[in-house]
């Protein structure tokens, strides 16, 4: 019974995945937002739980993967695809077309949103026959891209104010921010991951202090602290790989 508790979990990650999906279709970025985020506490547990259990599986991995999928890799695609979509005619009206513009270019531009979701579904099956990617990652984590995507309709939302507004629904800015996480997705950067053999300060420093640090900008930046986390994600891990290359 217990080989299966890790695989429930991975399911309610594609849940949670596919109701984020519903949300984001109807430009409902809060509660997209909320579902992603439960998807990927589901996406950390489901390992947690494997690991702590003894069950790791290869049917694991896959539907780990196909659920990161859903919830790391379409939803991002869609949310980027409805702020390309403000950016250049105003949305997407219920008749399938966009803001009524006769441009067919800024119709077609929206679609570029799903880059990201080109991006992580490769990224996913790199990592899947990948056997050295254990205690670290080569390429930004789907679920960490997908925060960050995430991140810029509640920026919207809870920060709102002219300057952030002129960038965020900048179509360069965010056509940038598409190429850009589509190359961390799968650039050949070695990145720390969050996983915990054992509970030791000695042998997990860097981990804990990324926690403290981003519970620390998490209460006093709110959702302006994602893109400034992923920052500090990055470069912790630069350095750290640097240094341990030079030890």
């Amino acid at each position: 019974m217990k080989k299966h508790i890790p695989n429930l979990i991975t399911l309610l990650n594609v849940l949670s995945g596919c109701i984020a999906v519903v949300f984001a279709v109807r430009n409902q970025m809060e509660l997209a937002a909320l579902f992603v985020f439960l998807g990927i506490f589901f996406d950390y547990f489901d390992g947690m739980a494997a690991r702590l259990l003894h069950v790791k599986s290869e049917l694991g991995l896959q539907l780990d993967s196909l659920a990161d999928m859903i919830t790391s890799g379409l939803v991002p695609g869609i949310v980027m695809f409805q702020l390309l979509s403000m950016s250049v005619t105003g949305g997407w009206n219920h008749e399938g077309m966009l803001g009524g513009s006769e441009d067919w270019f800024a119709s077609v531009l929206p679609f570029a949103g799903f880059l990201i979701t080109m991006a992580s579904a490769y990224r996913l099956a790199k990592f899947n026959i990948d056997e050295n990617q254990v205690s670290s990652f080569v390429g930004v984590p789907t679920p960490a891209n997908a925060l960050l995507i995430l991140s810029l309709p509640l920026i919207l939302i809870y920060h709102a104010n002219d300057y952030l507004n002129s960038i965020i629904l900048n179509t360069w800015f965010l056509l940038g921010i598409t190429l850009l996480s589509s190359y961390l997705l799968n650039s050949s950067l070695k990145l720390f991951a969050l996983k915990f053999e054992n509970w030791s300060f000695r042998d997990n420093s860097l981990r804990y202090i990324f926690i403290i640090v981003s519970f620390v900008l998490l209460l006093t930046l709110k959702f302006l602290a994602i893109p400034a986390i992923l920052l500090f994600y990055l470069a912790a891990s630069f350095i750290s790989d640097t240094t341990s290359k030079t030890v």
